[in-house]
């Protein structure tokens, strides 16, 4: 080989001149206050499954033992003393309608918002105002929104919402309930949704521009099918906030064990404006410190409400996931 010839370079052999460095690929090399600092981040974990897992496994074991097939399908009683006869099918029945009718204000002004403050967000200050209102709604406890619910909705321009006696308006019914339940789980949509749209890369829109689509059809077509399960997440979450709520159920559904429709309304209007209870405030007013004297019933309700809570989760996720494989390209 010629003197002036140079063999060819390793190139898994380090350049001239560099730094050798200690590989650290596993965690016995690292300093001792690094590897203290990952066993507590495992310890921490291990703690928060733990405590979940036990949660989970003691209100199921309580509420299976508790539940009779009974209680599913019957009316609960009339009395205060709830130990002797009747079921929780009416607090299930609210539960799904205040439910339903949350989420369903809730997911389409959250996402709406989400894109307005991402795709537009002009003029600015108004986008900034948008953002603090998510934000102070988010941190404003439930029942101060039960509360100004209240009195919002008992004006008379109001009284077709809910119970009335002539002209005066009682604020109470699952309309109203629902209407202020849509408030807690709005930010969490929002929030949700947003992230998912910041996630899609920027030239996804620029493609879709540059082949004529307008703003809209762009949104329409290629941002929310992107973002589903974004949405998906935040309708989760949301519905979680509203089956686990108890304050605006006491105070604006009237806290009654059985749904009572509004007299000489339409049957399904008049079951909007009528009063009721959900199984949250039906495991309140049976709980070993309640007054319903029924804390066997207060398990097997928590045990259905879980239940119904993974339920509806999955269902969400189904939806939303279902064109997944789809827009996968988009990522």
């Amino acid at each position: 080989m010629s003197a002036l010839t140079t063999p060819p370079r390793d190139p898994r052999a380090p350049l001239p001149g560099a730094r050798r460095t200690r590989a650290r690929d596993s965690a016995t090399s690292w300093p001792l206050r690094d590897r203290v600092g990952l066993a507590l981040c495992w310890a921490a974990g291990i703690v928060l499954c733990l405590v979940a897992g036990s949660i989970l496994l003691y209100m199921c074991f309580k509420g299976i033992t508790q539940l009779k097939p009974a209680m599913l399908w019957t009316h609960p009683s009339a009395a205060v003393d709830q130990s002797r006869t009747g079921g929780f099918l009416d607090p299930i029945q609210g539960t799904l309608m205040l439910t339903a009718i949350g989420i369903a204000i809730a997911v389409p002004v959250g996402v709406g918002v989400a894109l307005w403050l991402v795709e537009y967000g002009r003029p600015a200050p108004l986008a900034r105002a948008v953002e603090s209102a998510v934000d102070v709604i988010a941190g404003t406890p439930s029942v101060v929104l039960a509360l100004f619910g209240l009195s919002f909705f008992s004006e008379t321009f109001l009284s077709w919402m809910s119970f009335r006696a002539e002209d005066a308006a009682f604020g109470r019914s699952f309309m109203i309930a629902g209407t202020v339940m849509s408030l807690i789980a709005l930010p969490l949509v929002v929030g949700a949704t947003r992230e998912a749209l910041l996630q899609v890369p920027n030239h996804v829109r620029e493609a879709s521009l540059a082949l004529g689509k307008t703003k809209a059809s762009t949104i329409r077509a290629v941002l929310l099918p992107a973002v589903r399960p974004g949405i998906a997440t935040g309708t989760a979450l949301g519905m979680g906030r509203i089956i686990g709520d108890t304050a605006i159920v006491i105070l604006l559904l009237g806290n009654t064990l059985t749904i009572q429709p509004r007299d000489g309304a339409a049957p399904v209007i008049g079951l909007l404006q009528g009063t009721g209870s959900t199984l949250t405030s039906y495991i309140y007013g049976n709980s070993p410190t309640g007054e319903g004297n029924a804390p066997e019933k207060a398990y097997a309700a928590a045990f259905v409400l879980l239940l119904i809570v993974v339920a509806l989760n999955a269902l969400a996720t189904r939806i939303a996931r279902g064109r997944g494989k789809d827009t996968a390209w988009i990522r």
